[in-house]
């Protein structure tokens, strides 16, 4: 039987299947979600630890990809699974209506607000929490245009703040018909592509040499989204927690800096 084609986004992500154009999209750097003007804690690596050259950039995006990757990967997975479920409903009902929103058979919004609060637990920087809040609602912004969905425009986390970025990945992977392992594969991605971009512009590295770094981390950065995808459906509370304190302790930092190239 030949395949559906307006199933391909929902199919695996492995090695015999084509990956949906849907993920290719949303993992593109030049996708507007923000993430342009961030360095993912580079900026502050370079000047406050001396990540400088290639090789100290290869351990920098290593230690990343193995902590806040895994929580990242993990959140957006777990997200996506539960707005799967608001997707599913709202696709057989005239839309999310007020109660809807509101319930369902699984408890869909009280499952995201719990998610996003373990995600605020998980990130101790004042400065970092805010970016991420401000990237997730950029984020869903653009996933409102590229896959318009009624399940974008539900609140996802406590109003006037935005859902954070992983789960608001989450969302719109579900709006554009991926799967968890799909959306926990854009954000390992997503962990290490961006630091290694503002490299770049940054330190004035080569960018073939920066690329080259990415393709080796190629085996890493799929173990991780593998490693994230098994807690779709995971209780929020039983979701990862590894930590980055270099990170933070930099967020904050860099936070104070008068003259910076990124925001963060």
């Amino acid at each position: 039987m030949a395949p559906d084609p307006a199933r391909s986004d929902d199919r695996p992500i492995d090695g015999g299947q084509p990956t949906p154009p849907a993920l290719l999209l949303l993992a593109d750097g030049r996708f507007p979600s923000g993430g342009h003007a961030h360095s993912g804690g580079l900026e502050a690596a370079a000047g406050m630890e001396g990540v400088h050259g290639i090789a100290a950039l290869e351990l920098f995006l290593r230690g990343r990809l193995d902590t806040v990757g895994v929580v990242a990967a993990a959140f957006a997975a777990a997200a996506c699974a539960a707005f799967r479920e608001a997707v599913s409903r709202s696709d057989t009902t005239a839309g999310l209506d007020g109660d809807s929103r509101q319930s369902g058979p699984a408890d869909t919004r009280t499952t995201i607000e719990q998610l996003d609060l373990e995600f605020d637990a998980r990130c101790p920087s004042p400065v970092l929490r805010t970016t991420s809040r401000r990237l997730g609602r950029q984020l869903l912004r653009a996933g409102r245009a590229a896959w318009p969905h009624p399940v974008l425009d539900a609140p996802a986390s406590s109003p006037g703040r935005g859902p954070h970025q992983p789960v608001a990945l989450g969302a719109v992977a579900a709006a554009a018909r991926l799967q968890p392992d799909a959306a926990a594969l854009a954000a390992a991605h997503d962990a290490v592509t961006g630091p290694a971009t503002a490299a770049v512009r940054l330190l004035s590295l080569n960018p073939f040499t920066v690329h080259a770094v990415l393709a080796r981390l190629g085996s890493q950065v799929h173990a991780v989204a593998a490693d994230g995808a098994r807690y779709a459906g995971t209780a929020p509370a039983d979701l990862p927690a590894r930590a980055g304190p270099l990170l933070d302790v930099s967020a904050e930092h860099h936070a104070t800096w008068e003259v910076r190239l990124f925001a963060s």
